[in-house]
């Protein structure tokens, strides 16, 4: 069976090495080649198959049709152009190319695929959104669409990642003897670099000049995003769940679920688990909306490998756990 080959950039990070497990196993995938500078020669088994790393400067670009620039942020554009300058087409998981944040005169689609899915086929680069924003812009999208979001008001997010979300790099403070039996804020002060992309989109989306007030915390797991978003609404509804119902239906990687979702629902799941409740004891109405992703998979490589699928014509949920 001819399988179309693939080819990453950045490999022996976090979300590169997902994404290299993800094409091992994908039916119509081949692996052409895994870039990783410092790690150049050395080899990294992926279930029963194994690769070696090479250096990106000697990775053979033109060999793939698709290329997956999962590189540091600021480092991708760059590499971006050269893959592209081969004719391959480009899923990019840096922030160089998100709205708010990249190089908006590229016109990449953002690749938050259940929102914005017909902007992606025939597409040269895709900018992947990150983690925390996949999460929480597919938590609100359906209020922001329909005009529920008071005017004006501030949509406010608490969300605690694992600590793969921090990237691979060596950090003293993600030592497990600093991250065990503890739980801490950080990026205090709404100044997180993943709010501009969030608020770039949330105004997309039909956001009536609606602040988001995020606050990220570490989490002492591996992986996994659980965020609790509190949005002031004009009004409620007896149940307000079928909004989420019915914009989603029909989506294989987003469930609305009757309880609040815990990350063991969601842990080497591509999938977006989401619950909404009307808060009681407040005069403004509001809605409480639990959402939950692992941040490799949905919040990274998973989405990043359903990209690539619509760019390529396949299933979309060709080689991705549901």
């Amino acid at each position: 069976m001819h399988k179309v080959p693939v080819g990453v950039l950045g490999a022996s990070g976090y979300a590169g090495r997902e994404l290299c497990g993800l094409i091992a196993r994908h039916p119509k995938l081949e692996l052409a080649f895994a870039s990783a500078n410092e790690q150049r020669g050395q080899r990294y088994r992926m279930g029963s198959s194994e690769v070696t790393y090479v250096a990106a400067e000697d990775a053979p670009l033109s060999s793939a049709e698709i290329v997956f620039t999962a590189l540091p942020h600021g480092a991708s554009a760059k590499w971006v152009g050269n893959a592209r300058s081969t004719g391959a087409r480009v899923v990019d998981l840096s922030s160089d190319f998100r709205p708010g944040v990249g190089e908006s005169a590229t016109n990449a689609p953002y690749g938050l695929t259940e929102l914005m899915r017909e902007k992606i086929p025939g597409a040269d680069i895709v900018a992947n959104p990150g983690c925390y924003p996949t999460a929480i812009l597919l938590a609100i999208a359906p209020l922001l669409k329909e005009g529920w979001v008071m005017p004006g008001a501030t949509i406010n997010v608490s969300a605690a990642s694992g600590v793969t979300g921090a990237g691979y790099s060596a950090r003293p403070d993600l030592l497990f003897a600093e991250v065990a039996e503890d739980f801490r804020a950080y990026a205090v002060g709404n100044e997180h670099r993943h709010l501009a992309e969030m608020q770039a989109v949330t105004k997309e989306l039909g956001g009536r000049n609606n602040d988001i007030l995020f606050t990220p915390h570490l989490l002492p797991v591996s992986r996994g995003i659980l965020a609790t978003i509190t949005v002031p609404v004009e009004q409620h509804t007896e149940d307000p769940s079928l909004l989420w119902r019915d914009c989603y239906n029909g989506e294989p990687f987003i469930e609305i679920a009757d309880q609040p979702p815990s990350l063991r629902d969601v842990v080497r799941r591509n999938v977006v688990r989401l619950s909404v409740t009307k808060a009681a004891n407040v005069r403004q109405p509001t809605l409480i909306i639990i959402s939950a992703i692992d941040n490799l998979m949905k919040g990274a490589a998973g989405q990043a490998l359903q990209n690539a699928n619509i760019l390529l014509g396949l299933s979309e949920q060709a080689g991705l756990p549901a």
